[in-house]
C-alpha cells in the first residue's frame, strides 16, 4: 500500500502539470524535487489519519472520507511547499496544479483501494456464487452479521435492505444498502435466494409486515431473534432461525409479573409430569429458572427423560430428581409424594394427537382420564398447595376422543372426589349448577390452602404433533402439503408464552378454576401452509407449473374427531376476566362428585368388558 500509495502521489503531480501545460510536458529539475515531495509530504499523514490500518478487503464508506481528508491535508501542505520554492529561484508552479494535484490524487488514491478490494472478493464471489445473500436492516446488528457471515464459508452478504432513506445508497461495511424495493432486481443481479432479517428491537407487528413483504418473493427468510434472546448467546451467526409462525402472528408479549412467576416455584418442591414432552420441557427450563428447592420429573419415556434431565444438569444448580414411570403408577407416585414432600405439580402428561388418541381409545381413557384421576388424588392426599392441569381447547364440545379425555380430566380436577367404588352402569349423569359446583372447595376438600385448577389454550408453535414440524419436512422433501381441509383454522400461541402464561394463572388459582389463555386470532391451516412454503423460497404449485420449482398443497379431508374450527369456551358468555391481561377464567357449570364418581364406575366398567361402544358412549356423555 504504502509503494502504492508513493507511485501513485509521483504521478498525480506529473499528471497535474500536464494537464496544466499539455501532454508533452517534461519535468525540470524543480519540478521533479517537487514530485520527489508529494510521497515524502503525505506518507505520514496517511499514517495519521489511519490509512494502513483499515483492511482492504473491508473498506466501507469511513475510509473513504478517511483518504478525503489525507488528500486534502496533503495538497495544501505539498502546495504551501511548492510555493515556497520560487524563493530558491527555482521555476514557480501555476495555481491550478495543487487543485489538479488533489483532484487527481484523491481519484487514484481512493480508486487504487476500492479496485484492490474489488480484485480480493472476486475469487470470493465466484466461490459463493448462487449462495449470496441480503440483509434486510442496515444497523449495527446487520453489519455485524455482514462481517460474520464474510469469515464463513457458507454464504456471501451481497449488500443491505432498508427502510432508512438517509442509508439507501450509502455503504455499510463495504456493502450497500439498497430499497426494499429493488429486490427484485437485486434477485436477479447477484442471484438472491436467501434473505435474514437482521433486526432485533423491532415489534413483533413490525416483524410480520417485513416478514410479510419478503414472503411475496421467491426466497428463503430467515430471521434475528429479539435482543434479549440475542443476549443470551455468544456468536451472532449462530442465532440465525428459520422465519416460523410466530413472525407472522405478530403478538406483542406481555411482560411477565414475576411474584406470580415466583410464588409457586421460587423455595419449592415442584412436580413436573410429561416432562419430557414439548410442553413439560418448556415447564421445566422456565420452572429450573426460577430456582425452586427442588424438582421432581416423571415421563414414560426413558430417551426424553434423559435429555430433559441432561440439559437441566446444565441449566441450574437446583436437585433434579428424573423419575421413569406412568401417573397410573399409584405406588409411584405415593412413594414420590410421601419422601419428596412435593408443594406444586404440573400435569402435562397426557396422549395428544388427535387421531392417534382416536384409535386407541382404551389407551387415551387410561392415560388421560384415570392417570389424570390417579395423580390427583394422590396429591390431594398430600396435600399439596397447588396442582395445574395443561388442558386444550380439544376438551370444548368435543367431537374426538382425546378432547373428550381431556375434558373428563378437567372435571377431575375441579371435583374433590374419593376412589370410585365398585363399577355400575345405573344412573344418569347431569351437569349441576355452577354455584352448587365443588369449584368453590366445598368443606369436603381435604385441606382449604390446597388449589388445584386447569389452564385451557390451543396449539402451541413447534410441539410434538404440530402440522408446522409435518410442513417443513413435506416442503424439504419437495412436497406435497397435506392440508385437512381449505378452511380449517387452529389457535397458534408460542410455547415459551404459553408456559409463562400457565405458570402465573397457577398462582391466581384459589380452586377448581379453568382459565384461559388469550390465543389472539385463529390461524388459517391453509394460509400457514402457503407462507411457510414461500418462506423456504418456493411458490405454490399451480396448474401447468414443474414440480421442482413449486411445492403443492393437497386437501385430504377432516380426519377422524377433528374440528373445522376450535373454540376455547363453552359459551363466550362464560368469560371472566382476571388481573393478568393474557389470562381469563371460564365460569363454566361443574358436576357434584357423586355424579362425577358414578360416570367413572361406568367408565371403569366399559373398559373391563372390553366395550368400544359402550367406552365411547360413556365418555362423550358427559364432555359434550
Amino acid at each position: 500500500m504504502v509503494l502504492g500509495d508513493t507511485l501513485l502521489l509521483m504521478f498525480s503531480v506529473w499528471a497535474a502539470f500536464a494537464l496544466r501545460l499539455g501532454q508533452g510536458f517534461v519535468p525540470n529539475f524543480g519540478q521533479t524535487l517537487l514530485m520527489l515531495a508529494a510521497p515524502v509530504v503525505a506518507l505520514p499523514i496517511f499514517i495519521r489519519m489511519g490509512l494502513y490500518r483499515s483492511v482492504i478487503r473491508y473498506l466501507g464508506e469511513r475510509a473513504l472520507w478517511a483518504v478525503v481528508q489525507s488528500i486534502t491535508l496533503a495538497t495544501l501542505l505539498w502546495a504551501a511547499l511548492a510555493f515556497m520554492t520560487q524563493m530558491t529561484g527555482l521555476e514557480g508552479v501555476p495555481r491550478s496544479v495543487p487543485l489538479l494535484y488533489g483532484l487527481v490524487g484523491l481519484v487514484l488514491v481512493g480508486g487504487y483501494r476500492f479496485v484492490a478490494r474489488a480484485l480480493i472478493w472476486m475469487p470470493l464471489r465466484e466461490r459463493f456464487s448462487g449462495r449470496q445473500i441480503l440483509i434486510y436492516g442496515a444497523g449495527d446488528a446487520g453489519w455485524q452479521l455482514a462481517r460474520a457471515l464474510r469469515q464463513g464459508r457458507d454464504f456471501f452478504p451481497a449488500g443491505f435492505l432498508d427502510d432508512q432513506t438517509s442509508l439507501q445508497g450509502k455503504d455499510v461495511g463495504g456493502l450497500r444498502v439498497y430499497a426494499p424495493d429493488h429486490l427484485p432486481i437485486l434477485m436477479a443481479q447477484f442471484d438472491i435466494r436467501d434473505v435474514i432479517v437482521a433486526l432485533p428491537a423491532i415489534s413483533a407487528q413490525r416483524r410480520r409486515e417485513v416478514v410479510g413483504f419478503l414472503e411475496n418473493f421467491p426466497i428463503r427468510i430467515r430471521v434475528l431473534p429479539a435482543l434479549a434472546d440475542l443476549a443470551n448467546g455468544t456468536h451472532l451467526i449462530n442465532q440465525v432461525r428459520e422465519v416460523d409462525l410466530g413472525d407472522l402472528l405478530g403478538r406483542e408479549p406481555v411482560v411477565p409479573d414475576a411474584h406470580l412467576l415466583r410464588q409457586c416455584i421460587t423455595g419449592k418442591v415442584v412436580l413436573v409430569t410429561g416432562a419430557g414432552g414439548s410442553i413439560g420441557t418448556e415447564i421445566c427450563y422456565q420452572v429450573a429458572l426460577l430456582n425452586p428447592r427442588r424438582l421432581v420429573l416423571v415421563d414414560t419415556s426413558e430417551p426424553a427423560l434423559y435429555q430433559i434431565d441432561r440439559q437441566l444438569q446444565k441449566l441450574t444448580q437446583t436437585e433434579v430428581i428424573p423419575c421413569l414411570g406412568s401417573v397410573e403408577n399409584r405406588p409411584l407416585l405415593q412413594r414420590l409424594f410421601a419422601t419428596q414432600a412435593i408443594q406444586t405439580v404440573y400435569h402435562a402428561a397426557a396422549h395428544k394427537h388427535v387421531p392417534l388418541v382416536e384409535a386407541n381409545v382404551r389407551e387415551g381413557v387410561h392415560n388421560n382420564i384415570l392417570g389424570t384421576l390417579c395423580l390427583v388424588q394422590e396429591a390431594r392426599h398430600a396435600q399439596v398447595e397447588t396442582f395445574v392441569l395443561i388442558s386444550t381447547d380439544k376438551a370444548v364440545r368435543p367431537t374426538s376422543v382425546m378432547g373428550a379425555t381431556k375434558r373428563w380430566a378437567e372435571l377431575i380436577v375441579q371435583t374433590p372426589l374419593n376412589p370410585p367404588e365398585q363399577p355400575s352402569r345405573e344412573g344418569g349423569l347431569q351437569p349441576v349448577n355452577p354455584e352448587s359446583s365443588s369449584r368453590k372447595a366445598p368443606p369436603e376438600w381435604p385441606g382449604h390452602s390446597m388449589r388445584f385448577c386447569a389452564v385451557r389454550f390451543g396449539n402451541v408453535l413447534g410441539s410434538s404433533g404440530s402440522v408446522i414440524p409435518l410442513f417443513r419436512e413435506q416442503i424439504a422433501q419437495g412436497g406435497p402439503v397435506t392440508v385437512t381441509h381449505p378452511q380449517v383454522t387452529r389457535y397458534f400461541m408460542s410455547i415459551h408464552e404459553a408456559v409463562e402464561l400457565v405458570i402465573q394463572a397457577g398462582s391466581m388459582a384459589h380452586g377448581g378454576e379453568i382459565f384461559l389463555l388469550d390465543m389472539g386470532e385463529p390461524v388459517c391451516i391453509a394460509q400457514m401452509a402457503r407462507n411457510l412454503i414461500h418462506m423456504a423460497g418456493y411458490t405454490v404449485r399451480a396448474t401447468g407449473d414443474e414440480p421442482q420449482q413449486a411445492i403443492e398443497i393437497v386437501y385430504t379431508g377432516l380426519r377422524p374427531g377433528e374440528k373445522l374450527n376450535e373454540e376455547l369456551l363453552i359459551s363466550a358468555s362464560d368469560e371472566v376476566a382476571t388481573a393478568h391481561p393474557k389470562i381469563y377464567s371460564a365460569q363454566e357449570p361443574g358436576v357434584s362428585a357423586e355424579q362425577l364418581g358414578q360416570a367413572l364406575r361406568q367408565l371403569t366398567q366399559a373398559l373391563e368388558q372390553e366395550d368400544e361402544t359402550w367406552l365411547r358412549e360413556v365418555l362423550f356423555q358427559w364432555a359434550c
